[in-house]
């Protein structure tokens, strides 16, 4: 016997529970994961529509007490059953609860009052307004007089207007309303995130022979039967937003719609800005900056179909568009399209799965491709696309790498080269632009002892403490504040004090080198609120500053015609993390960062400040040449079975009690030995995450390697069993995490 978990209604407060239902023998064939079934529920003769979420062998009740399912809903799949069908795929690869799945893709919403607009409207005839006007004037109801002699006009009057100039208090209104002569209506009003009023309508930009071939190339794999996923590697500067524009325009002369996914909340102000000339209201808007009632209101507007094309990063992957078209992927190598929270989801293969079910494209685009992309391109698995040449010719920035070493024997200890420092004042002298980069936030890094080497600590999470200006040591992960010690806790040395490499000691030491340069900052800190990242964007577009110092979010992107010098301050900050990731890392944001200049008419450059001038990611990267960066890097994957020469899963663990979670953590990986016992699968740990212990949660992990997927995920679904029938499991957390 087949049973189907079903889900009854798809609202906020539905969402969390699901019914199982009988499947009678003669659709046991049939059914599947996302279809619309009618079901018997409740004491009600009548069928109800549902949606099926998951199927199983096991009956959760008396099967005696177990409903059957009447019948399959042929014709009737909607978005939201091809969202669960998403999800249900999603629970099986990614590893989480389906409910965790569908909050995913259907998000559970608070019911948000729609946004409306009052007015007062004449509800009798013009006669019989004309002859209450007469007896209203005889009459001391001066109020009233005046609001019936202007609807006579009008017919229809703003409700706040007409009791401000009016006086027409709520005891007039309802007094008129009670009488019949008037009634109230209501407009509804969306509430639009978009600061449109300075957008003009702009004419597409003519396109490159190169450009133009990209299209046809592109058009052409999407007439096949079954079209492939589309990877466009284009040098930065190639235009690679117009290539998604020309192919956005025949998506939406179809009748479909598009999603644009950028990796960043920063990238919306120009994304948007250039979408919305081209394509006008036909576009929105959503990301998690966002009121409540404007992401409402967005997602409700493409799910009527009064707009075509939605931007954002990762979550709008889940629009629900009911004729989808095309998924874009822009800069398809971001970190940020990973999920970090249940199911661990990566947007680019989730992004796949959807245009499979919706019969829909996909397209992803980068000056440096993902690893894992590119393989998959080379394997033929995505078709590959080329863009090597900059839009209008423009050179390439020119590149020079700067040993901080050298600075040091030369008696250098500012964070400013002498190589930037002279070039940043060649380009001020043109009333030209300069943007900094460092990968850090704050004031400060690490606090530590020079004598003993002590580093100050978090006492909650095993992380050091970041130094802020106001002498206070800060823990990014929990919050957690104390005041900066004048001496060393372990040692009592006075020689201690923070590694002064954070963006606000990087704007002090601009202003005090460059007295009168004005200077602006984008961090995490200064975006905290909603509308920060397009003030930053517009007064730095607007001249109002020559510097523009920030994290990883000013290298993604933007385009600024008057930029002509890009300096990354530190390249090896990303260069020794604690990820196999990191060359990878380092070498995607060089190029990024290195891009950013000489987008206009002007030449670019960029100077890349290293203790490590050899590493091949940053050779790469000064002369960006992803072929010689990708070789180099697959070796080192293959040699080590990093991804994608193997995949890779990855078992985490939390709880409360650290003995508790090592025991049930050592448990996990006998057992995972004691069903394969295959050697082909490599299992590492359990060991302590990289951040052993947050918030007073201690975090633990296994690695698995194999080079086949689907048998990490069998594995996977192995050790749910496990940890659902072993009460030992019951206090702690796992999630899994496939790269």
């Amino acid at each position: 016997m087949i049973y189907a978990d079903i889900i009854i209604d798809i609202s906020s407060d539905k969402l969390d529970r699901s019914f199982q239902y009988r499947i009678p023998e003669r659709l046991e064939k049939e059914i599947k994961a996302g279809m619309v079934v009618a079901i018997p529920f409740g004491n009600s003769s009548q069928l109800r529509k549902g949606y099926v979420t998951g199927l199983s062998d096991k009956p959760k009740i008396a099967p005696e007490k177990i409903k059957e399912i009447s019948k399959i809903c042929s014709g009737e799949e909607t978005t939201e059953s091809r969202l669960i069908a998403l999800a249900a795929w999603m629970r099986e690869n990614y590893g989480s609860t389906m409910i965790q799945a569908l909050r995913t893709v259907l998000p559970v919403q608070e019911k948000i009052r729609a946004k409306e607009k009052k007015y007062i409207c004449l509800a009798i005839s013009e006669d019989a307004g004309c002859q209450m006007l007469k007896e209203l004037e005889q009459t001391r109801f001066k109020a009233r007089t005046r609001l019936l002699r202007e609807l006579l006009e009008k017919k229809r009057l703003d409700f706040t207007r007409a009791s401000k100039e009016l006086g027409a208090t709520s005891a007039v209104v309802k007094k008129m309303k009670e009488q019949g002569i008037i009634r109230i209506e209501y407009d509804e009003i969306m509430r639009n995130p978009l600061n449109i009023d300075d957008i003009t309508e702009e004419a597409p930009m003519l396109l490159t022979d190169e450009q133009e071939a990209a299209v046809r190339q592109i058009q052409k794999e999407w007439e096949k039967p079954s079209p492939r996923p589309v990877l466009i590697e284009g040098v930065t500067g190639s235009g690679k937003t117009q290539v998604y524009m020309k192919l956005i325009e025949k998506t939406i002369s179809q009748g479909k719609e598009a999603i644009v996914l950028i990796p960043e909340i920063a990238l919306t102000y120009q994304t948007v800005r250039r979408f919305y000339a081209r394509f006008g209201d036909k576009v929105s808007v959503i990301n998690s900056r966002q009121s409540q009632g404007e992401r409402y209101d967005q997602l409700r507007r493409a799910k009527r179909g009064e707009i075509q094309i939605m931007i954002g990063p990762r979550s709008a992957l889940f629009t629900p568009f009911a004729n989808l078209g095309l998924i874009i992927i822009d800069e398809e190598h971001e970190p940020s399209y990973k999920s970090e929270s249940s199911p661990r989801y990566h947007t680019r293969e989730t992004a796949i799965q959807r245009a499979a079910f919706e019969h829909a494209n996909v397209v992803m685009g980068s000056a440096t491709p993902s690893v894992e992309a590119y393989s998959k391109a080379m394997k033929e698995e995505y078709g590959l696309v080329r863009l090597n040449v900059r839009y209008g010719s423009r050179p390439m920035p020119q590149v020079s790498i700067v040993d901080l070493r050298e600075e040091l024997k030369a008696g250098n200890r500012s964070v400013l080269s002498r190589e930037l420092r002279e070039k940043m004042k060649s380009r001020f002298e043109k009333k030209e632009q300069v943007m900094l980069f460092l990968n850090r936030r704050g004031y400060a890094g690490f606090v530590s002892c020079r004598s003993c080497g002590h580093v100050m600590k978090c006492p909650h999470c095993d992380v050091s403490l970041s130094e802020h200006n106001n002498e206070r040591l800060l823990c990014h992960y929990c919050g957690y504040e104390t005041g900066k010690p004048e001496t060393c806790p372990v040692c009592g040395s006075p020689y201690i004090g923070g590694f002064k490499a954070g963006t606000q000691q990087i704007e002090k030491i601009v202003r005090e080198t460059f007295p009168g340069i004005r200077t602006l900052r984008m961090d995490f800190d200064t975006t905290r609120t909603k509308g920060s990242y397009e003030k930053i964007l517009a007064a730095f577009a607007a001249h109002e500053a020559e510097v523009l110092i920030g994290t990883q979010m000013i290298v993604k992107g933007h385009d600024f015609p008057d930029v002509t010098l890009m300096g990354v301050v530190a390249a090896d900050l990303s260069l020794n993390a604690e990820d196999y990731r990191c060359a990878e890392r380092t070498f995607q944001l060089l190029c990024q960062a290195a891009g950013r200049g000489g987008r206009g008419e002007k030449p670019g450059e960029a100077v890349i400040q290293t203790y490590h001038p050899d590493h091949y990611s940053i050779q790469a990267a000064a002369v960006q040449d992803y072929q010689a960066f990708y070789e180099e890097e697959m070796s080192y994957r293959m040699l080590l079975d990093y991804p994608p020469a193997a995949h890779m899963l990855a078992v985490l663990g939390s709880g409360p009690e650290d003995e508790k979670l090592t025991q049930a953590m050592h448990y996990l990986k006998l057992y995972i030995e004691r069903i394969y016992k295959e050697n082909d699968l490599h299992v590492i740990g359990p060991a302590y995450a990289a951040v052993g212990k947050v918030k007073d949660i201690y975090r633990q992990v296994i690695y698995l390697k194999h080079k086949d997927y689907k048998t990490l995920v069998h594995i996977k679904d192995q050790m749910e069993k496990y940890i659902e029938i072993n009460s030992g499991f019951r206090k702690i957390y796992i999630q899994f995490d496939f790269s």
